[in-house]
């Protein structure tokens, strides 16, 4: 699973239970561009953990996309 994939899972749960909104997750709108047309993109890590906190990720689902992060740098 690439992180695109991860994150995606989890921010259209949270979206679509009406958990989080968009506005509210501090995600600038040209790094959620990248992320969505760009191969590869992942955000850097004071974004990844202000997200984190603005997104109210659990532990497990941080683990997720660390690991995602993980996974494709060994496989570069």
């Amino acid at each position: 699973m690439t992180f695109k994939q991860a994150f995606f899972r989890i921010y259209d749960r949270k979206i679509a239970s009406g958990e989080i909104s968009f506005s509210r997750t501090g995600i600038k709108k040209d790094d959620f561009t990248r992320l969505c047309t760009e191969e590869g993109f992942v955000f850097d890590d004071e974004t990844l953990e202000k997200i984190s906190v603005t997104m109210k990720l659990s532990e497990e689902e941080k683990e997720m996309l660390y690991e995602t992060i993980e996974a494709s740098h060994t496989q570069n």
